[in-house]
């Protein structure tokens, strides 16, 4: 009775240890299926990030582009109205005598100022905000360079004696669109110089 007592014990403590090794086992196996799934889930949001940040950098080449693109359109365009204005102001400034205001010349700068401000809505649009800014000052500044111009003209036919006032005027607007014109260009350049964080 004692031996099968010690066979049964022994038995249930075999059957007991089984059982013991098989939870252990499938606990392990369980822990390690779940870490296997966290490095999958890691994995992914790693893969996820790097795709995103690819995105982020191929959108920020793409916008920096752009905006290289339109902020030398608008110096294209500017360069056209002010050349078309310099050459009427020297003409004006350098003829014998007066010759009537030129009213189809004006309208071509007009024009042609025109085309610069569409253009400008490009850059404002683009941006950054101090190029925008910088780009409406020097719009604003051929602006009033073109008024000076058209004043200049028709003092130069009433043959006032505000003419040498005029072209003073006019010579000192030039100059200060030169300057709102350098001012752009040192805004711009910094502006597509930067480095943007993409993390």
């Amino acid at each position: 009775m004692i031996s099968v007592l010690v066979a049964g014990v022994g038995v249930l403590g075999t059957i007991f240890g089984a059982a013991l090794t098989a939870t252990i086992t499938a606990r392990a196996q369980g822990h390690q299926q779940l870490m296997l799934e966290r490095q999958q889930v890691r994995q992914e949001s790693v893969h996820r990030d790097d795709k995103a940040r690819e995105l982020r950098v191929e959108h920020l080449r793409w916008r920096r582009e752009r905006r290289q693109a339109a902020y030398l359109d608008l110096l294209q365009a500017l360069s056209a109205a002010d050349h078309l204005n310099q050459q009427y102001f020297h003409e004006l400034r350098d003829s014998a005598e007066p010759v009537a205001v030129a009213e189809g010349r004006l309208a071509e700068i007009r024009q042609h100022f025109k085309t610069a401000e569409q253009v400008g809505h490009r850059v404002l649009l683009e941006g950054p905000d101090q190029v925008a800014d910088a780009a409406e000052k020097l719009l604003e500044q051929l602006r009033s360079l073109i008024r000076e111009v058209r004043t200049f003209a028709e003092a130069y036919i009433a043959n006032s004696g505000d003419l040498e006032s005029c072209r003073t005027t006019v010579e000192e607007g030039g100059r200060q669109y030169l300057a709102e014109h350098r001012q752009f260009l040192r805004i711009a350049r910094t502006a597509l110089d930067q480095i943007i964080d993409t993390n």
